[in-house]
């Protein structure tokens, strides 16, 4: 059975990820618009992406327009392959690291040679192999519609740029009504085999989301976590 959607607040809607952290399977957020859904991130595999559509099929909503890459890691675009959408939208240098990224040859094999060569892939490529049992039809999408700063979508969805040390093209987006803002991973420290040794290269980002939450939104959603509220003042 798909894993139902929940709908958070308003027409705001998300699919769970997988608490696994091998799993490395994020968080889907849907913003559901009678014109055509925006979804936020694309599922960390074309399976990933099915059972999203599935469980959208399943709640009635309106089936997706476009999607919004909160960052270019994989676990937040591989699944794009699968969805059929008006536009894909991301950062500039987001959709610069994607274009790279749909060059390297992917296969099981390909990945095994990768982390042979540095042993710190292991974590990333071995959740990549096991999201993904066949490579029929995949390929790497970058951004189709790009921004530096932001941008608004129709229906009052704000794009936004923070970057961080997670990734370069971090991109918050804010659904003002009905208070809700989806974080992508911005806070989180660089991925494991881009960290610098110490506890140092293992902080989130505190100033970042610190100022985030003082923007007053009812609820938070970061990809790999629950959806929680800040504190009351």
């Amino acid at each position: 059975m798909p894993t139902p959607l929940r709908q958070l607040s308003g027409r705001v809607w998300i699919h769970p990820g997988d608490p696994d952290p091998d799993a490395v399977m994020p968080c889907v957020a849907v913003v559901a618009d009678d014109a055509g859904s925006t979804v936020i991130d694309a599922g960390q595999s074309p399976g990933h992406a099915r059972l999203v559509q599935s469980a959208m099929a399943g709640a009635g909503l309106p089936a997706a327009r476009r999607l919004v890459y909160t960052h270019h890691h994989w676990d937040h675009t591989w699944g794009a392959c699968a969805w059929e959408v008006e536009e894909i939208v991301g950062h500039q240098t987001g959709a610069e690291l994607l274009a790279a990224e749909s060059r390297r040859p992917w296969s099981h094999e390909y990945m095994e040679r990768e982390m042979a060569a540095d042993p710190r892939l292991g974590p990333s490529f071995r959740a990549r192999a096991r999201a993904m049992p066949t490579w029929d039809d995949f390929v790497v999408r970058p951004p189709t519609r790009t921004f530096t700063d932001g941008l608004t979508l129709p229906g009052g969805v704000e794009v936004r740029h923070v970057g961080g040390g997670h990734a370069p093209d971090s991109t918050v987006v804010a659904v003002p009504d009905p208070g809700v803002m989806l974080l992508g991973d911005c806070f989180y420290p660089p991925p494991f085999h881009l960290r610098e040794p110490g506890p140092a290269g293992e902080e989130i980002d505190l100033p970042l989301i610190t100022a985030l939450v003082a923007e007053g939104f009812d609820w938070y959603v970061d990809s790999h976590s629950p959806p929680w509220r800040p504190p009351s003042p």
